[in-house]
């Protein structure tokens, strides 16, 4: 078993390294969307189409991608979401030379086709290199590398692009501080590329390992049939619009109260902090003190009264209130999941493939509440907006998981 335990630590190394890449070019667009918005000078609804051209390609890519892991198997599929990745982070140069805003999205959309690729042939290691009854643990793992590879890069890109608080002599100059930093990380994706290739620890994924059982016995002939999936898309699509507005909203907000560039440009670091901090719980006290469904309930309620409290009080409370909103978001995705998909037998696969997809709640619904904010000229009302959102997740939680006929 411990020499079993060793071979699975290389493979593990390199999986966990693909997960830090996720959490870096993920969390960046909070510290993008207020440096857009500044050199631009664009209105908050404009400035969230950053999270909708990176997140909407989930929704695109989501069916795409499982053709193209069949046609060529989730190892090259990994090296080839790196290359499409590095792409979009190398359209970040000729948009900054031509300072193209539309470029930077073509950037973002690219990146997120990649990430898709590459998350969806990535998932199911965290899974099969180990035992299975400790995989959950693994996962949490994975989590907690993603939100400080966030930490890191909001650190990183938020004294380099945020710093100064005033503009740059001309736009140019602004947007010429992405050109060497999307350089480095374009390098960095593609010696990641080569590096999955000509790997020879990491296995190719049968369907047997990505857990896809074939057989059903219900009588349903549609993934729609099953009401716990059709109510778990909603949730889904409202937990990833709430965790990508409390993530990504909350250095533009900081700013918009009055704090400094620089001070703001690291509150976004308080939320993937709290994040963490839930994951670090999850591992400990799911399932052995709490129940993942009892997990979700008590998250839903926490995000809703933090949410309260946000709107009704003032200065670095309310930014600390939207932080802890991090807290509340931890766990709600390996919760949904499982709740999701029980009982859909052979109809598992396409349902996975439909979960993907819900991943557009972070494209679509930061953009409503940057229309909200411009609409009421107030983003500290428009965070409003979460609470019908985590009032679903509750229902879900509560009842609607238990769903199985209309």
């Amino acid at each position: 078993m411990e020499q079993n335990n060793k071979s699975y630590l290389g493979p593990l190394f390199l999986i966990g390294i693909l997960f830090f890449v996720f959490g870096f070019v993920t969390w960046v667009n909070g510290t993008l969307i207020s440096f857009f918005k500044q050199a631009f000078g664009l209105s908050n609804t404009s400035s969230y189409l950053v999270t909708f051209a990176f997140f909407i390609s989930y929704t695109i890519m989501a069916i795409p991608s499982s053709f193209v892991l069949k046609k060529v198997g989730f190892k090259k599929g990994m090296s080839l979401g790196l290359g499409i990745m590095a792409i979009g982070t190398l359209i970040f140069v000729p948009a900054a030379k031509s300072e193209s805003y539309p470029l930077f999205l073509v950037g973002l959309f690219t990146i997120g086709i990649g990430l898709t690729l590459l998350q969806t042939a990535s998932n199911p290691y965290a899974t099969i290199l180990g035992p299975r009854e400790s995989a959950a643990q693994r996962i949490s793992f994975m989590g907690i590398a993603n939100k400080t590879a966030g930490i890191i890069s909001q650190k990183v890109f938020g004294g380099i692009l945020l710093a100064g608080g005033a503009v740059a002599a001309s736009a140019a100059d602004h947007l010429d501080k992405v050109v060497v930093p999307y350089l480095i990380l374009t390098g960095v994706l593609i010696i990641l590329a080569v590096l999955i290739q000509l790997s020879k620890g990491l296995p190719e994924v049968s369907e047997e390992q990505e857990g896809i059982d074939e057989k059903s016995f219900s009588s349903k002939t549609s993934v729609f049939d099953f009401p716990n999936l059709v109510l778990g898309l909603i949730t889904l699509f409202c937990y990833v619009g709430v965790e990508v507005i409390a993530g990504d909203t909350i250095i533009s907000y900081g700013i918009s109260l009055g704090f400094p560039q620089e001070e703001a440009s690291q509150f976004g670091t308080y939320t993937l902090w709290l994040m963490m901090l839930g994951y670090v719980l999850g591992i400990f006290l799911i399932p052995k003190y709490v129940s993942q469904q009892t997990w979700l309930k008590l998250s839903a309620i926490l995000g809703v009264v933090v949410t309260v409290l946000a709107l009704f009080t003032s200065g670095f409370t309310s930014v600390i209130c939207i932080a802890i909103l991090g807290l509340a978001n931890a766990i709600m995705w390996p919760a949904i999941w499982p709740l999701a998909i029980d009982g859909l037998g052979k109809f598992t696969k396409i349902a996975s493939a439909w979960l993907i997809m819900m991943i557009a709640g972070g494209a679509i619904l930061p953009l409503v509440y940057g229309a909200v904010a411009d609409a009421i000229k107030s983003p500290q009302q428009a965070y409003s907006v979460m609470i019908p959102l985590y009032l679903f997740i509750l229902y879900y939680a509560i009842s609607g998981h238990k769903k199985k006929s209309w």
